[in-house]
């Protein structure tokens, strides 16, 4: 395992039927996911990543111990570039691609200074501080109602430098020059309101990717895929079924391929 190891939480993932998972609400996801047939690639603040390369290396690691040998991935936020590399790396392993909230690194469009300069500074995360920067670090929901980060268990990081390491991989990172080469059946999701990873680049994303297409939560903020579930989820599922999930990309975007 990598150097920032999910042993545990590894272990975790593999109980069976009957048997009680305890553990953040990020990793229930994961779990319901896997049992799904997803593979769950996820990022958020706080989760203790230092190295692309590294978690991408875990996450092969993680199908090879499950006995998977190919699975859809879905990949959120930091999350979103490591399901790109790894459809790029490991293109047998990966089924169907399913890109929500995330950017292709250097090069794109960064996002809102006042959502960044909350998501490095430990003082955004006392409770009470939290809820009232909720909706400028997340935007969407979180706008109009900002409690319902209360069921996230963000970590706080130490100080604003942890915090910098832990985004580093992504500063020199960028999926640009090879977006084209993947070619998955993809589903980009993406909300209108996201402070972190503006739309724009989910538009460029889905031009590229010759199999993508685009789905856009109208209000949508970063947290698409928690705090707009009920509209996200089907979208989801009908791609994983084989539909294409989403219309074609809109604002002039196409998608390039029609059979899935």
């Amino acid at each position: 395992m990598a150097e920032r190891s999910f042993a545990r939480e590894v272990e975790d993932l593999k109980l069976g039927a009957g048997e009680v998972f305890r553990g953040e609400g990020i990793l229930a996801i994961t779990k319901a996911l896997l049992q799904s047939g997803v593979s769950y690639v996820g990022g958020y603040q706080g989760s203790p990543i230092s190295h692309l390369m590294d978690v991408l290396a875990d996450a092969k690691d993680v199908l090879d111990e499950l006995g998977v040998a190919s699975a859809h991935v879905l990949g959120v936020s930091f999350g979103g570039a490591l399901a790109q590399q790894m459809a790029v790396t490991h293109p047998g392993r990966v089924r169907r691609l399913v890109l929500v909230s995330t950017s292709f690194g250097g090069f794109a469009k960064p996002g809102d200074l006042r959502a960044f300069w909350h998501f490095i500074h430990p003082g955004s995360y006392h409770p009470v501080r939290l809820e009232k920067v909720a909706g400028s670090m997340f935007g969407g929901r979180m706008r109009t109602e900002p409690e319902l980060v209360r069921s996230m268990h963000i970590r706080r990081p130490k100080n604003p430098w942890q915090a910098m390491y832990r985004m580093a991989p992504l500063f020199a990172w960028t999926s640009l020059p090879w977006l084209w080469t993947i070619r998955h059946p993809t589903l980009v999701v993406a909300g209108d309101d996201d402070p972190v990873t503006p739309h724009v680049n989910h538009r460029v994303m889905a031009a590229l990717i010759p199999r993508a297409r685009l789905y856009t939560v109208r209000g949508g903020g970063h947290m698409a895929l928690i705090d707009s579930a009920s509209e996200v989820g089907p979208v989801i599922s009908s791609f994983l079924r084989g539909g294409s999930g989403a219309a074609p990309a809109d604002g002039g975007l196409r998608a390039a391929a029609s059979g899935q």
